[in-house]
């Protein structure tokens, strides 16, 4: 960083109050109510691990990181699927989830895979992310799919069904005597055919919007149960959805370049009720009201008693390493993400506190 810009000398608590996003303003509350900056990257491969791996982690973390795609028996189904049923568990506990798409296609394409399809990310997942080599139109074409959706999720359909048989104004025995058999039958004898009209059933259904406040489409669990358990200590996350661009990667040969990771701050001050910061490896916060979030992959801590610094080994399929000391302090990133740290410990629950731990305290010691 070539300047420490003002916030990462300001609370998280502090950045909430003129953060410029509703998503954002809800995650720095949440994150010092819990206090906790951890993203759980819940690489697992199936849906009983996924939902299982949140339940036991979820108290630890305040963003919990997705793959849908990578998910056997992923259940589409959107009132008890596997989505409401994260969403359950995010309000249970108190976090956001992300969805790790990584959009990036005509504008067009993007607003459907966002919206629509098997999955609809977009009903159950609070942020997604974009990668702009498609260019910054990509980004407008989200935000305007999310604001179409939060119309419409804001507004309930009232359908009103009438079933009846309407009387005729008029019956067109005009001009007989009327000397009907007294049974109904109504069969006149004068000058005229003395018939009635036909008269038949109608059954008229219509429909119209109305505001549903709140806009709240679960109150029970997602298998239609008892009432869900809702996180105490805050209110339920705003139905906003959040945008992160993806400036930078961890990779070894990253080819995202300088002129990108511009070009993808352009695009965040451009859309600031949708874009709500970055992936980076760096605090991209360079004007006075950049008040963007960021969330850095590569976090990795040595086992528990060794010392943490100096390098970190990789993986040796290019991801480079970082412990939450560097990240936090040094390149002012606000979330750190794990994924195989904590999953493949022997005990993931204990592993995910220690890892807020420590990133707790080097946010801390950013702010002295």
């Amino acid at each position: 960083m070539a300047d420490r810009h003002p916030t990462l000398s300001q609370a998280f608590a502090e950045r909430a109050k003129t953060a410029s996003h509703p998503l954002s303003r809800y995650l720095l509350r949440l994150m010092d109510v819990k206090a906790s900056n951890l993203c759980l990257s819940a690489d697992v491969t199936t849906a009983r691990d996924l939902l299982a791996l949140a339940d036991k982690v979820g108290p630890s973390i305040v963003v919990l990181k997705t793959h849908y795609d990578l998910i056997a028996g992923w259940d589409y189904n959107p009132q008890t699927g596997t989505g409401a049923r994260l969403a359950a568990l995010a309000r249970k506990h108190g976090f956001l989830i992300f969805e790790d798409r990584k959009f990036v296609d005509i504008g067009k394409t993007v607003q459907m895979q966002y919206t629509a399809g098997t999955a609809r990310i977009v009903d159950w997942a609070h942020i997604t992310n974009a990668n702009i080599d498609a260019g910054k139109d990509m980004v407008r074409a989200m935000a305007e799919a999310a604001a179409k959706w939060k119309a419409r999720i804001n507004y309930g359909v009232r359908t009103s069904v009438t079933v009846g048989t309407p009387e005729s104004d008029r019956f067109d025995d005009e001009g007989g005597n009327g000397n009907g058999n007294g049974n109904g039958n109504g069969n006149g004898n004068g000058d005229g055919e003395g018939r009635k009209g036909s008269i038949v059933s109608v059954t008229t259904v219509t429909q119209s919007f109305e505001p549903a406040d709140p806009p709240r489409p679960h109150t029970t669990d997602a298998r239609g149960g008892a009432p869900e358990v809702v996180f105490a200590d805050m209110e339920e996350a705003p139905m906003d959805r959040g945008l992160l661009l993806l400036a930078q990667m961890s990779t070894t040969g990253c080819l995202m370049t300088a002129a990108y990771t511009q070009a993808c701050v352009e695009a965040a001050r451009e859309n600031r009720d949708f874009v709500m910061g970055y992936v980076a490896q760096e605090c991209l916060n360079t004007a006075a009201d950049d008040t963007f979030v960021h969330m850095t992959p590569g976090c990795k801590l040595p086992p528990a008693g060794e010392e943490e610094h100096g390098p970190l080994e990789g993986d040796g399929l290019g991801q480079q390493y970082n412990t939450p000391d560097r990240l936090i302090g040094v390149l002012g990133t606000d979330i750190v993400i794990v994924g195989r740290g904590i999953i493949a410990a022997d005990d993931p629950p204990s592993e995910a506190e220690r890892y807020r731990r420590k990133a707790w305290k080097a946010y801390l010691a950013r702010l002295e």
